[in-house]
């Protein structure tokens, strides 16, 4: 554990805790003193969270499907049943599931996209905010992306607009009730490979074409022309989370080293 304590006696729920910049978000956040809520229709979350307790931190791994208003509720009454509240949430699920251009998605593959981009961000923001209107008090922190601006997967960007829309009208709709939220724009995220895939299905020397399309435009758009690390998502969404970012609300943070997105 570290000496920095900015998370000491909160309770952090964090999404999407399996893999990935949920998982570092759930590990730095434990160092760091928050008692955890990890979050994930993946069984690996209880992995996560035995690492935690490990290394001596507090963790409740808890398996739901965010992509439904039953599973957050699921995920907030475990949340509320374990400590009584939810000081901070770090909605965490979404990602890429196919990268092509936007006439060659099937209808049910956009349905897909926008299912899995921004309803969870929205349905669990619907089931914690009761409890924080309540006590007046809490943090959101929407996991976005500069991809709003990109090529080759136009259903995730208009989900990823979407979650920044949400952050902006929540902020101005619940500051009066001590309720700040904002989110981080992801660039470019270097991570080792899923275990979990988004995509089981083999790629196609024509989808492998497309998906370096969006690697190489990337890199072109951010002005440091490299990927991020994990550790660079992090801090930032730790940052928004934290006391340290208290007169901050209804802001879209780019991580994207230069890319606005």
């Amino acid at each position: 554990m570290n000496n920095n304590a900015r998370f000491s006696g909160k309770i952090a729920v964090v999404t999407g805790a399996a893999q990935g910049i949920g998982r570092g978000v759930a590990l730095a956040a434990a160092a760091e003193g928050a008692s955890l809520v990890l979050v994930d229709r993946a069984a690996l979350v209880h992995e996560v969270a035995a690492q935690i307790h490990a290394n001596g931190g507090q963790a409740l791994a808890v398996e739901a499907d965010l992509e439904t208003y039953a599973g957050a509720c699921l995920m907030t009454s475990a949340a509320l049943q374990a400590h009584g509240r939810i000081d901070v949430l770090v909605n965490n699920v979404g990602g890429t599931i196919w990268a092509k251009p936007y006439q060659e998605y099937e209808e049910a593959q956009i349905e897909a996209e926008i299912r899995r981009s921004l309803f969870p961000t929205l349905w669990c923001c619907r089931a914690v905010l009761p409890g924080m209107i309540e006590r007046k008090q809490g943090v959101i922190v929407n996991v976005s992306s500069i991809a709003t601006r990109s090529i080759y997967r136009v259903p995730y960007a208009a989900a990823k607009g979407g979650v920044n829309a949400l952050t902006a009208s929540l902020a101005f709709e619940h500051a009066q009730d001590g309720i700040r939220v904002n989110a981080i724009a992801t660039g470019g995220t270097e991570a080792p490979p899923r275990k979990v895939p988004r995509n089981t299905a083999e790629q196609t020397p024509q989808e492998a074409a497309w998906y370096q399309g969006i690697v190489d435009q990337t890199m072109a758009s951010s002005l440091m022309h490299r990927y991020g690390t994990i550790d660079e998502q992090v801090r930032a969404i730790l940052f928004l989370a934290s006391d340290e970012a208290s007169y901050i609300t209804g802001t879209v943070l780019p991580v994207g080293g230069g890319d606005l997105g």
